[in-house]
């Protein structure tokens, strides 16, 4: 079993291999500081697709090497449909169900497109049809279970399905002459037309995001869960309404699922709880929830301790895989039978895990900013009174009491203050209303500064310019 993350890591699980501590064998990171949004296996089981936050997909095989990575567009090209690759964040991806050599992807640019895993290239651009120019990114991205329909979800609300065109089982190799094995296997013959083979407006509230869409075997129905807090079950022959909505399921994540049981019966989601900065984690309890398909109606309700997102219910090991979380953990738990499960994660929980041995070695834990962790962070509460505080520190004191100095001046009612005493009587400082004139005032210290100061000026005595006063002029000399 494979697992992605908002942790940016992706983990290795292998159940004949684990003990009851339920360790993965190898972890990665495909993209640095990119949380991981969609990881899916390839029909054949030999290698997996992750989607990340990035504009590139990565492939990787069952062991954890790195098989390619996807090819990133030029952002300066105005028309994505010719760039080589997406130009934003993706925001989904899957493999193709039936075709080892085909997967697609969808992104914040807008476009759907459709790869080449053998070659690692772009096969097919889809952009959506929308109802005004303007870029809107794709949220949701699914394949029917045969591949022959695409479905994707909108941000501004909208649904488009496309029909696949052309042949099963031809090969469309170009330029690469493959081995005929791979020949009969490869389906690259499928196209794609942007225009979709059918369309519905405002399926999900506009502004939030479609989640996920899962199509029938039948192709019959469609579901589509969306951050609206609803799940929508739509008949693909009568694509105009719903045929039932199912509501007061908050998401709080863009990857919560929607999926159908193995026998189609039942209808699975996930939902989130509602948020408590009380708690810890920031909110409480999250749940899955059964709905039946028939009657349209609620089962059963399983609770979760975080927000749920990511469902798989295994055809053969009948197990119900859950990825869940909150802003501090993140867990997959599963779901089985105490009578009817016998292999899967039952295999592994089994088995007691090695006792520690004193030559293991564990390497310490390097904490390169010691400050974020929770021990060191402020209350909010605390710091935006400290900040009120410290902007208030800055101002003038206008005084509280009368008698007080007010914006920097002295009391002036002779006051009890100590230190308005001091200045007053040793400091030599008045008030600026009691200050004499600035002339009279810088020419009392005129005496002190020649006394001090004779010895370094008195080179320049001889050679300064005899100072000329403005004198009074008498009356007789002003009319000559």
């Amino acid at each position: 079993m494979v697992t992605g993350s908002y942790d940016y890591t992706v983990r290795l699980y292998d159940f004949h291999g684990m003990k009851s501590d339920m360790r993965s064998f190898r972890d990665l990171e495909p993209s640095d500081g990119h949380p991981v949004l969609s990881v899916s296996w390839s029909p054949s089981g030999d290698a997996f697709l992750v989607v990340t936050g990035a504009a590139q997909a990565k492939i990787y095989d069952r062991d954890g090497r790195s098989l390619g990575e996807f090819v990133r567009g030029d952002m300066y090209i105005r028309d994505a449909r010719n760039t080589k690759g997406h130009i934003s964040g993706l925001t989904g991806g899957w493999w193709h169900p039936t075709d080892r050599y085909t997967a697609i992807t969808s992104s914040e640019d807008g476009t759907v497109r459709i790869w080449d895993t053998h070659n690692i290239l772009q096969k097919t651009v889809i952009k959506p049809t929308l109802a005004r120019p303007a870029r809107t990114a794709v949220t949701a991205v699914s394949y029917n279970t045969t591949g022959s329909m695409i479905g994707a979800g909108l941000a501004d609300g909208t649904v488009q399905v496309w029909s696949v065109g052309g042949k099963f089982g031809v090969s469309a190799a170009v330029g690469q002459v493959l081995p005929p094995k791979p020949q009969m296997v490869e389906k690259q013959g499928w196209t794609y037309v942007s225009k979709p083979n059918q369309l519905i407006r405002d399926a999900h509230e506009s502004g939030t995001e479609i989640t996920s869409l899962c199509f029938s075997s039948d192709n019959h129905t469609l579901l589509s869960r969306g951050t609206d807090g609803t799940l929508k079950v739509w008949d693909l022959r009568r694509f105009q309404t719903p045929v039932h909505v199912h509501s007061n399921l908050p998401a709080a994540y863009a990857q919560a699922r929607a999926i159908f049981s193995p026998d189609e019966s039942l209808i699975l989601t996930g939902t989130s709880g509602a948020r408590d900065d009380n708690m810890e984690g920031g909110s409480s309890e999250g749940a899955v929830v059964f709905f039946s398909r028939a009657k349209n109606e609620l089962i059963r309700k399983v609770g979760m301790p975080g927000n749920v997102t990511a469902l798989a219910w295994h055809h053969r090991l009948n197990q119900i895989f859950v990825g869940l979380g909150n802003r501090k953990i993140g867990e997959t738990h599963a779901l089985y039978d105490l009578t009817r499960s016998e292999r899967g994660v039952v295999a592994a929980a089994s088995r007691r895990p090695r006792p520690p041995n004193p030559l293991d070695y564990t390497p310490p834990v390097i904490i390169k900013t010691p400050h974020a962790l929770p021990m060191f962070r402020e209350d909010p509460a605390k710091k935006r009174k400290a900040e009120r505080e410290a902007m208030k520190a800055r101002r003038p004191d206008p005084g509280m009491v009368a008698g007080r100095g007010k914006q920097g001046r002295l009391g002036a009612t002779g006051g009890t203050l100590l230190t308005q005493h001091l200045l007053k009587q040793r400091g030599g400082l008045m008030a600026p209303e009691q200050e004499m004139d600035p002339r009279e005032a810088l020419l009392r210290h005129a005496d002190k500064a020649k006394d001090e100061f004779s010895a370094w000026t008195a080179a320049y005595r001889a050679t300064q310019p005899k100072p000329v006063y403005d004198q009074d002029v008498g009356e007789d000399e002003a009319e000559e």
